[in-house]
């Protein structure tokens, strides 16, 4: 413990040292003192989700523990794919692909698809968004370098302009999928982002 201890006294002077103070090396400096105390002894599970559950969700940091809390979810109960919006918008895309992965390899029979209340994603515009990138620094060149890509910026960038028609847009791709087996339950559902109350959505059941 002695030496673990020293050794983060060391890295925090070395970070100090050279002027560092990005909020990453925060977090890093945390999660040794996390580690030295054993902090992560209470968090021990595998790679299997006790409640044979995926759940679909927004990125939101207001969902970052009130979702869970709200739920009723411990560590290990179910596998979690956020991205922004908590959508399904492509057949062959990351967080189906997650879902694929999720029931043939680690044995998930259920599916949730939460979107919540008001919700970044919701009514995003891709001209902003384009005009913060190059407000960033990245050149018009490399924008345009999209176009030949067959990247349909505009497109890829937008948001979506009601929740409940988003969720239900996701849950329909997850149900129809050729690669999903029937028995499979994909429900959607609207979490309240202050209260944590769960509504389900039963346009889609």
């Amino acid at each position: 413990m002695q030496n673990r201890l020293k050794r983060l006294f060391l890295y925090s002077y070395y970070v100090k040292s050279k002027g560092y103070s990005c909020m990453i090396d925060d977090l890093l400096e945390y999660n040794r003192a996390f580690v030295a105390q054993n902090g992560y002894e209470k968090y021990v599970t595998n790679k299997y989700p006790d409640k044979k559950i995926a759940i679909v969700t927004c990125m939101d940091t207001r969902l970052l523990k009130l979702l869970p809390a709200a739920l009723g979810l411990k560590n290990g109960d179910v596998k979690m794919i956020k991205n922004a919006g908590g959508t399904v918008t492509h057949p062959f895309g990351s967080v189906m692909r997650s879902l694929l992965v999720a029931i043939y390899e680690l044995g998930v029979e259920e599916v949730m698809i939460i979107g919540h209340t008001d919700c970044g994603a919701q009514h995003m515009d891709s001209e902003v968004m384009l005009r913060h990138i190059k407000e960033h620094g990245v050149s018009d060149e490399k924008i345009e370098l999209m176009k030949y890509c067959n990247v349909d910026l505009h497109s890829w960038l937008s948001g979506f302009d009601n929740v409940e028609q988003s969720v239900r847009g996701s849950v329909r791709l997850v149900r129809n999928h050729p690669l999903v087996p029937d028995d499979v339950v994909v429900r959607g559902f609207i979490i309240n982002s202050v209260t944590g109350e769960l509504t389900e959505d039963l346009a889609v059941r």
